[in-house]
């Protein structure tokens, strides 16, 4: 027995990195998984894998910052795999530099699909889960969003958001059974914290944890599929940091 059987989770940004080990990790335990990337073919890698543990896959392509491909991929997700009772917004960019040379456009990106896409994705979410009276909302944010970090002030911005966008959604949606909580990364060579950092920054960042080593994309996905579970059903409006220590 898996820890999600019967159930049907919905992974946006699914096909590499951090989300490609959520999907996975969601599919080891029991659930049906819809895939949402921009790289249609990685998520279609992604589904082989959760096809061949026994379980349904759907694979879209979507941009979670427009409102109306969002509503499309929860509606589908519903129609193809029955009903959704888990979603983990994880679709994510970075486009970093220094405030004085950051381009407004990549301000406005970069909000606009780790901000907005979690909100246009949880608003169409919601309903169905409402009238389920259960439900799962795990959004995957930052320590960057606890702490800020020099050259990310987009990125931290909207990793700060999504946690106030998780704390309100669990006042709001407590009395209907469904839980809202957060999952914080820290130094993951395979998150839009660390990613295109040079290496010598990395390592100065690496001095910074006390378990003394880097995370791995399966340290978060076990951290979500806990909380996607029946185990964390006493559990909403928490901000969950899977660092090593570096935030404590």
């Amino acid at each position: 027995m898996g820890l999600l059987d019967g159930k049907v989770a919905l992974v946006t940004g699914g096909s590499r990195g951090i989300g490609r080990a959520i999907a996975l990790r969601l599919g080891q335990e029991g659930a049906d998984v819809a895939v949402c990337a921009r790289n249609v073919e990685a998520a279609g890698e992604v589904a082989s894998e959760i096809e061949g543990l026994g379980r349904k896959c759907l694979v879209r392509a979507c941009d979670v910052a427009d409102a109306e491909q969002a509503g499309a991929l929860i509606a589908a997700t519903i129609e193809e795999l029955g009903q959704l009772d888990i979603l983990v917004n994880n679709a994510g960019v970075t486009r970093d530099n220094l405030l004085m040379r950051m381009k407004e456009e990549d301000w406005d990106e970069v909000l606009a699909i780790n901000l907005k896409g979690a909100f246009n994705c949880a608003r169409a979410a919601v309903r169905p889960m409402l009238k389920a009276r259960g439900g799962r909302i795990v959004n995957i944010t930052s320590v960057v969003g606890l702490q800020g970090n020099a050259g990310q002030v987009n990125y931290a911005a909207s990793k700060a958001g999504l946690i106030g966008l998780t704390k309100s959604l669990a006042r709001e949606l407590a009395s209907r059974g469904i839980t809202a909580n957060a999952v914080a990364p820290g130094l993951v060579p395979e998150t839009g914290m660390t990613g295109e950092l040079a290496a010598e920054v990395q390592q100065q960042m690496l001095s910074a944890v006390p378990l003394g080593r880097a995370g791995t994309p399966e340290d978060v996905a076990h951290a979500v599929a806990f909380l996607a579970s029946e185990q964390a059903a006493y559990i909403t409006g928490q901000v969950l940091a899977v660092d090593g220590g570096m935030v404590m």
